[in-house]
């Protein structure tokens, strides 16, 4: 499998290491448009192939997408990051010029690639994808969901003091502070709802922790998060590359599911080798499908400022 990164920022470089390091991917190709950063980022990520023990190829090129030709997977990184206090939203205007000149060159050289958007405004720039290039639903795919739902087992296992690997849980809905929509009551503890472990109040604190879990990271470190978002990414690219049929929540674009249309937005998705193998529509509460309608409005608003 052939995976191209587009962009070689943190993030990118993150979404580079893990892909390498779990190798299941024989060519990973690094681009950026900062000249020699993509090939200093290969280089040095190639020197610790002996000392990680993979065996993928790792390279880098500045603005060449030629060097991208035959990929499977392409990811797109690149944009400003956010910075203490900016919105996901106010990144729109210079972020879409971007991810759909990205896009439209990926395409030119990869007619067959499978599309991971992870720049913000996440579940926007998927559905510019989308318009940008006219490709089927299913072959791209935006990442905030499965990065969301692993901060939410990280906030729910911190409540229980407990493994995450003890606990389950879903974020669906849009990639934002004010569009996540935690599941918490369908939230787990080895089978077991996690109500039966903790208050209403808990409960509560949990979800609120969730949806503000990049703008926390933001403040502490003064840009966004790097190694969960390039983790979560790589576990998506794995599932496609293993066509391992795993379900993830994803930012997918929806023609009547759960109601919705014309929207990309996250929704548990089955991922594999055509990438999203099937939407699937879980049973939710009337509070779930209220605050889920709620953030399809609120992507809808942003969706409203492009220009496509």
């Amino acid at each position: 499998m052939k995976v191209t990164v587009v962009g070689a920022g943190a993030v990118g470089a993150s979404c580079a290491e893990y892909i390498a390091v779990k190798d299941f991917a024989d060519e990973i190709v690094l681009v950026d448009i900062k000249e020699g950063f993509a090939e200093g980022k290969a280089m040095d990520l190639m020197q610790t192939a002996s000392l990680n023990g993979f065996d993928s190829t790792i390279t880098g090129t500045t603005n060449d997408y030629s060097k991208t030709a035959g990929s499977d997977v392409a990811v797109i990184t690149s944009g400003i990051p956010r910075k203490p206090g900016m919105t996901r939203e106010e990144l729109i205007g210079i972020n879409a010029g971007i991810v759909k000149t990205v896009a439209t060159s990926i395409i030119e050289h990869s007619p067959n690639v499978i599309i991971i958007v992870v720049s913000n405004p996440m579940d926007t720039m998927a559905y510019l994808a989308h318009k940008a290039t006219g490709l089927p639903k299913n072959r791209i795919i935006g990442m905030g969901g499965a990065l969301d739902s692993a901060r939410f087992k990280y906030r729910l296992a911190e409540a229980l003091d407990c493994p995450q690997s003890d606990v389950e849980g879903m974020v669906i809905g849009g990639h934002s502070d004010t569009g996540m929509v935690p599941l918490i009551e369908k939230a787990v503890r080895n089978s077991v709802p996690v109500s039966e472990f903790l208050s209403e109040e808990k409960m509560s604190e949990v979800v609120e922790a969730t949806k503000v879990g990049g703008a926390t990271l933001t403040k502490l470190l003064g840009t966004s998060a790097w190694y969960a978002p390039g983790a979560a990414v790589s576990e998506l690219v794995k599932a496609i590359a293993l066509d391992s049929k795993k379900m993830f929540p994803c930012s997918a674009l929806l023609e009547g599911e759960y109601g919705l249309n014309d929207i990309s937005l996250g929704v548990p998705c089955v991922l594999g080798k055509n990438g999203i193998e099937k939407i699937v529509e879980i049973s939710l509460s009337d509070a779930e499908k209220a605050k889920l309608a709620a953030s399809a409005e609120g992507v809808k608003a942003v969706n409203d400022l492009l220009e496509v």
